[in-house]
């Protein structure tokens, strides 16, 4: 009996145990079951004034946001080059031109400001092509590393400035080719001194040989003039130059195609020899601004420097007369310099740090392009727009080009440079300068600028 009532006892302790800890759970889980209705009900009633608040600040934020973004890329576009103190010379060519007369001064103010303009005009176009990638950045790089000399050809051609539009695509050729590839391989000399720079010799031979079927088709209108040989007088020279045009443009779009799908592309190996370069994170480039930033400010930047082309194509010769300065050395020497002038910085910076296939890449294959595209393009626009532009550069200019395209042809055979190559181009730059400032265009006088 003992032992029962022990045993009961025991259950009956048991049983109170269990029921004390079957109590103790129900009522956890009741305040659980409570506490969670509770913060349910205490989230339900906050989260209104919560996300009314927080609605109530977006707008605000993301103005506040969407203001920095603009200011801080105004700041890199606008103010992160001393070259930019420059900008300010455009709106005072503009000035001058409504308060006076002064061709001279119009001239040079517009010459100034379009030197800022052009280089951050490669800026951009190096900024968007980080989102497009290599392919389309090359082909953005081709459309848009000429860009200057084509609004300024586009305004003369317009006006009826044949020459002018000649002699200033002529002069961007000689001066990629001379001046830009001469500075380039002499600063790199110097900085390497003790050894032969080398560069691919394929990519070179390949932009000569463009180079001078350039030239072939600009010789042949030339010799046909002068020999006095055309079936129809007047005639033949224009139709020959056209359908030489679209040739050449059929063979720089076949060009630019074997450049980006092939192995061998010119811009594809610029991007894996930096990489391999410059192994080092700290030199790694990434864009600046944002892609969308970067077609804004290209389409800026394009339509500043087609105004201010305008001011610069009219002043022409009103600053030949009042500064005593040929137009065919305005044309030819000065206005390359500056729609040149981002390019030639580059090509020597890239030269100096001994990566020579960017330099050519920017100096040859800008002549490349100015050659194929550019001048062609400027004779199928004329065609359009009715006016005789053709291929006929006369014979002194042609014969200019041709004896330079032979000694840039010479140079690169070999896939070396040193400063003495770069101090010999430089030299020839000098001669055809001096010639051009002692040159009498005798074709200058017939192409009076017309009204349009």
């Amino acid at each position: 009996m003992a032992k029962d009532s022990q045993f009961s006892g025991g259950k009956s302790h048991l049983e109170m145990g269990s029921l004390e800890g079957r109590a103790v759970l129900q009522l956890e889980d009741e305040n659980l079951v409570n506490s969670k209705h509770n913060d349910r009900r205490t989230a339900s009633m906050d989260a209104t004034p919560q996300i009314s608040v927080f609605d109530a600040n977006t707008d605000d934020v993301s103005c506040k946001c969407m203001w920095n973004n603009i200011l801080r890329q105004m700041h890199i576009v606008l103010f992160t080059k001393k070259l930019n103190l420059l900008i300010p010379c455009g709106p005072l060519a503009m000035l001058v031109d409504k308060l006076t007369d002064h061709h001279g001064w119009i001239f040079f103010l517009s010459l100034l400001g379009i030197i800022p303009l052009a280089e951050r005009l490669g800026w951009a176009t190096e900024q968007l092509a980080f989102y497009t990638g290599p392919t389309v950045g090359g082909l953005l790089n081709a459309t848009f590393g000429n860009a200057t000399e084509l609004i300024i050809s586009m305004y003369a051609l317009r006006r009826g400035m044949i020459r002018v539009v000649q002699q200033s695509l002529l002069g961007s050729i000689l001066s990629n080719t001379l001046l830009v590839l001469g500075c380039a391989f002499f600063g790199g000399g110097l900085v390497h001194s003790s050894k032969d720079q080398l560069f691919d010799k394929g990519n070179a031979v390949m932009n000569s040989g463009l180079l001078l079927m350039a030239v072939m088709g600009l010789l042949f209108p030339a010799v046909l003039h002068f020999t006095h040989t055309e079936l129809h007088f007047g005639k033949s020279e224009l139709a020959l130059s056209r359908f030489s045009s679209c040739v050449m443009l059929v063979a720089y779009g076949a060009y630019l195609f074997y450049q980006l799908t092939s192995q061998n592309s010119l811009y594809m190996p610029i991007s894996e020899e930096e990489g391999e370069n410059d192994g080092s994170p700290d030199e790694e480039e990434a864009p600046e601004i944002s892609k969308w930033g970067s077609i804004i400010w290209l389409s800026i930047m394009t339509l500043w420097i087609a105004v201010l082309s305008e001011y610069l194509v009219n002043a022409i010769e009103g600053a030949s007369v009042a500064m005593s300065i040929p137009v065919a050395f305005i044309s030819v020497i000065l206005l390359p310099i500056v729609g040149n002038a981002a390019e030639h910085a580059g090509a020597v910076m890239f030269a100096c740090k001994d990566k020579l296939d960017i330099s050519l890449g920017v100096a040859i294959g800008s002549s490349t392009q100015i050659a194929m595209f550019g001048i062609p393009f400027c004779v199928v626009v004329g065609w359009i727009m009715g006016r005789p532009m053709d291929l006929n550069f006369q014979l002194f200019e042609t014969a200019t080009l041709f004896m330079s395209v032979l000694v840039v042809a010479f140079m690169l055979q070999d896939g070396t440079s040193n400063y003495f190559k770069g101090l010999m181009l430089l030299l020839c730059y000098l001669i055809v300068a001096a010639s051009f400032f002692v040159h009498i265009d005798p074709e200058a006088i017939q192409d009076k600028p017309k009204k349009p």
